[in-house]
């Protein structure tokens, strides 16, 4: 009774025809449900064909009780909810055809219904295109399906699942479908490389994978499907020298249009593909453009951070007095009423932030001159002694890293600094998308840089040492050319003559603190490396030390030192910094494992009161090898 112009619901006395082997009901315009017992009901059924017409609701989980089902062909209706998972029990199945309907999946990471399927031995054609399943495809169950000879799941929704971070290509286990014939892939959103092992589909005659996001070259074995006559590449990310060979002889520009960069012969209508010399050349501009900037990067942070650990065992150095400090330029005395002005009356609006015992305003004086202003909550207690703290700190201190203090306000009960004016705002926000762009690797690692600068200075550069004890994100601020300059010296510590450590009752921002120093309020240079590591870590994972996921055991040190034994330290970089789709991938990824590398070995030298002096030793002698 197919395409006889039927119309209405499907007279229920049908179901109950027991005997029934044969029900084709296909291109009329047929509607209502299925009935939720309809395996129960047609237990000799080999044939059900109702595609093309309105059918609404689920496809019953009773039927895969028709034990006798071949062909299963419900294509262009109105079919919702979840594909069964019960359609393994159907093992003479040899045709399952979805197409165009709104079946979903159970679940996207182990769609149960492909496990069932692997069941069903003798199935030769899985057609389930254009239904938004949004499932990652098994890479074990789909390869088992070993008499497929045909596969249609464009627009799908469908990602690729191979272990590990690989999570988006096209399952490799696919090749070993040697009687496939037929395979479309089209519009869904699977990643990474054509997988090598499609040169194994040797009975292959039609591909489609356009309109996905993949990348790197089609791969050379692909010459061997001699009987390939279509062949659907266009709209990915495909680079690198179209193959010659094979069935690729007979290929136009169609099948390869709108990709990154593919190159080839002229009747693809691609670039060039550039010769050996060129090739040579390319890749020396590619090192002296994006890796020699890196690695200098590298050798920098190394080289001061080296020489802030080194310094420390010079116990005989001469240290002045901090009564003999001289007074190198005192700051501008600025007036309350001038502040009050600047700020519009200590207005919400121009509130850049709060601290413990102060809040930072934004003044903009009548000239024009833009600034900072941080202001003491005098009803707090020990804010008047942080204000004092920080104006013994800053009034000597001179670092183009350091946050610079242009004047002063202070009576009875009034405090304020004011500072230079940072216009793009602190560290954190950056690094937590309270901006709409984010940080990218050279800008990171310049920024780390300057920090490490300023911290080098303070313990080392200056008259006597100063411990800032509250290194963090938020307390490094971003000039309007995003040099970093490091801030808020409330809790800072000067060290006295012959004293490498000093004890606080202010602890600084629990998930900084080293664990041997804060638990007892002792403050140390030592304690400033630990914060640095820390926020280094920070900095390239995207992750605060007190995120959620740092429970017990588990902390941020441990998190990251796992993922670095593992080989797998993509795993825990930031996503907004490096996607497995960008350009020079692999030479990224390895300065990121560098940085975090140096993050734990600085986390660790703290943590084991190991002599500072034997661990840069150690250190470098293990780079050298």
């Amino acid at each position: 009774m197919s395409g006889s112009r039927l119309s209405g619901l499907i007279p229920s006395n049908i179901f109950n025809i027991s005997t029934l082997e044969i029900l084709d009901l296909s291109t009329n315009n047929l509607s209502g449900y299925l009935p939720s017992s309809i395996g129960d009901q047609l237990p000799n059924i080999k044939r059900m064909v109702l595609g093309g017409n309105k059918l609404t609701g689920i496809i019953p989980n009773s039927i895969a009780n028709a034990s006798k089902l071949v062909i299963l062909d419900l294509p262009h209706n109105s079919f919702t909810g979840y594909i069964p998972d019960t359609l393994g029990n159907l093992e003479l199945l040899r045709e399952l055809n979805f197409v165009s309907n709104n079946l979903t999946s159970k679940s996207a990471m182990m769609p149960s219904f492909f496990a069932s399927l692997m069941k069903c031995k003798n199935l030769i054609r899985l057609w389930i295109a254009s239904n938004p399943l949004n499932v990652i495809l098994p890479a074990n169950n789909i390869g088992n399906m070993s008499n497929l000879e045909s596969i249609w799941a464009w627009n799908c929704k469908i990602m690729g699942n191979v272990p590990k971070k690989e999570i988006g290509n096209i399952p490799s286990s696919i090749g070993s479908l040697q009687s496939l014939l037929s395979l479309s892939l089209a519009n869904n959103r699977f990643e990474g490389h054509i997988p090598q092992s499609f040169g194994s589909l040797i009975s292959l005659e039609f591909l489609d994978l356009s309109w996905n996001n993949l990348s790197g070259a089609i791969p050379k074995s692909m010459e061997q499907l001699l009987y390939l006559k279509y062949l659907n590449l266009s709209s990915n990310k495909l680079e690198g020298e179209i193959p010659k060979g094979g069935s690729f002889a007979n290929f136009t520009a169609q099948s390869f249009m709108w990709n990154k960069a593919l190159c080839g012969a002229p009747r693809f209508q691609a670039s060039p593909c550039p010769s050996a010399r060129q090739r040579s050349r390319e890749k020396m501009v590619l090192v002296l453009k994006y890796v020699l900037p890196i690695i200098a990067s590298i050798v920098l942070i190394i080289l001061i951070l080296v020489s802030m650990l080194t310094r420390c065992q010079r116990r005989h150095m001469r240290i002045p007095n901090e009564d003999n400090l001289v007074l190198v330029r005192a700051p501008k005395r600025f007036s309350y009423q001038e502040l009050l002005q600047a700020t519009n009356g200590f207005s919400e609006c121009n509130l850049l932030g709060m601290g413990s015992f102060s809040s930072v305003y934004k003044g903009i004086l009548s000239d024009g001159f833009i600034f900072a202003i941080k202001v003491f909550d005098m009803e707090l207690e020990g804010s008047s002694k942080s204000f004092d703290i920080e104006c013994k700190v800053m009034r000597n201190l001179r670092h183009r890293n350091l946050i610079k203090v242009i004047g002063s306000c202070s009576n009875p009960d009034f405090k304020a600094l004011v500072f230079d004016y940072m216009p793009n705002g602190n560290l954190e926000k950056w690094l937590h998308n309270v901006h709409d762009c984010c940080l990218d690797i050279l800008q990171r690692m310049n920024i780390m840089i300057d920090v490490a600068s300023a911290l080098e200075y303070l313990h080392h550069g200056y008259l006597i040492p100063v411990v800032h004890c509250d290194v963090k994100p938020s307390n490094v601020l971003l000039d309007e050319d995003m040099v970093a300059h490091l801030g808020d010296y409330g809790i800072a510590k000067l060290l006295s003559k012959q004293e490498s450590m000093a004890q606080t009752e202010t602890l600084a921002t629990i998930g900084y603190i080293a664990p041997e120093y804060g638990s007892e309020g002792m403050v140390s240079i030592k304690g400033d490396v630990y914060s640095y590591g820390i926020m280094l870590l920070e900095t390239f994972t995207g992750r605060k030390p007190t995120d959620k996921l740092f429970i017990g055991e588990m902390n941020f040190k441990h998190w990251v030192n796992k993922s670095l034994h593992c080989e797998v330290v993509f795993e825990v970089m930031d996503a907004n910094i490096l996607r497995k789709e960008d350009e020079h991938f692999v030479f990224k990824e390895c300065c990121i494992k560098s940085i975090l590398e140096l993050a734990i070995f600085m986390l660790r030298g703290v943590t084991r009161r190991q002599s500072q002096y034997e661990r840069c030793h150690n250190y470098t002698q293990e780079d050298q090898i």
